[in-house]
């Protein structure tokens, strides 16, 4: 069984993944989660993506509130399925982070739950292996 990667903004998001996790063990799927910021360490949310497939994983889930570009980030560097969760920020009540992640432009999927939705995305199934983008 391939692995989930889970990566988050900033440790501030840890409550919203926990819930993730915690599903992931109850069904016995084997993950490991990340702190990487699409703004201040861009180039480990990279690195991570671009070896995600060659390192094991499946598919990343990718947590970030306020601007949530990370889930971009990551769906643009990798052909694995990304799930991004928007998690809700101190202004707009999660509105600027689910809009920053439903609207990624064509060619760069990701697959979105509502905001602070830790739990639904540790409930899709881990996908097959993705085709390779044109």
């Amino acid at each position: 069984m391939k692995k989930i990667g889970i990566v988050m903004g900033s440790d501030s998001d840890l409550p919203v993944i926990e819930k993730a996790v915690k599903i992931l063990r109850e069904l016995n799927i084997p993950f490991e989660a990340h702190v990487f910021s699409a703004h201040r360490t861009p180039e480990k949310a990279r690195e991570f993506a671009l070896h995600a497939r060659e390192n094991g994983f499946g598919v990343i889930i990718a947590a970030a509130g306020m601007a949530a570009h990370l889930a971009g980030a990551i769906a643009a560097n990798t052909t694995l399925p990304v799930i991004g969760i928007p998690c809700k920020g101190p202004a707009l009540d999660g509105l600027d982070a689910l809009l920053s992640t439903v609207q990624m432009p064509s060619g760069i999927p990701v697959a979105t739950v509502g905001v602070n939705n830790g739990a639904n995305a540790a409930l899709r199934p881990p996908a097959a292996e993705a085709p390779a983008r044109q």
